[in-house]
């Protein structure tokens, strides 16, 4: 059954230089704030922080599948629908949040090997 709405997903790897304990805090502690002061400029309806943990069983997975290493993080946003993350996104509101958040996003988070797409969601 498809769920109404959309959803951002970002798969996150953090910059050189800092571990992944002081990426996925930073991210919790600091970044979640932030996320929160300014999510009504998006309209979000929903934040989730999934951390990667580490475990065997990651390195049982890759090497079954032939996989690269492992985002150590992917964060999950939903909205009511595509035309309304775009209004949003349109508002003085919603261009200054991005900014703000884009801005700290840098301190912590290395773009170029991380990805974000938006997906519709299929409960089985």
């Amino acid at each position: 059954m498809k769920k109404d709405g959309i959803k951002l997903v970002m798969c996150l790897m953090r910059r050189e230089g800092m571990s992944r304990a002081e990426f996925q805090d930073y991210w919790l502690s600091s970044h979640a704030k932030l996320w929160a002061k300014h999510a009504p400029a998006y309209r979000s309806k929903r934040y989730v922080q999934a951390h990667t943990v580490e475990t065997p069983l990651n390195d049982g997975l890759r090497a079954s599948r032939g996989m690269g290493p492992p985002y150590d993080g992917v964060a999950e946003v939903w909205f009511e629908s595509e035309a309304d993350l775009m209004e949003a996104l349109g508002t003085p509101e919603g261009e200054a949040a991005s900014a703000v958040l884009l801005a700290d996003e840098g301190t912590f988070i290395d773009h170029s090997k991380s990805v974000a797409f938006v997906v519709a969601e299929h409960e089985l």
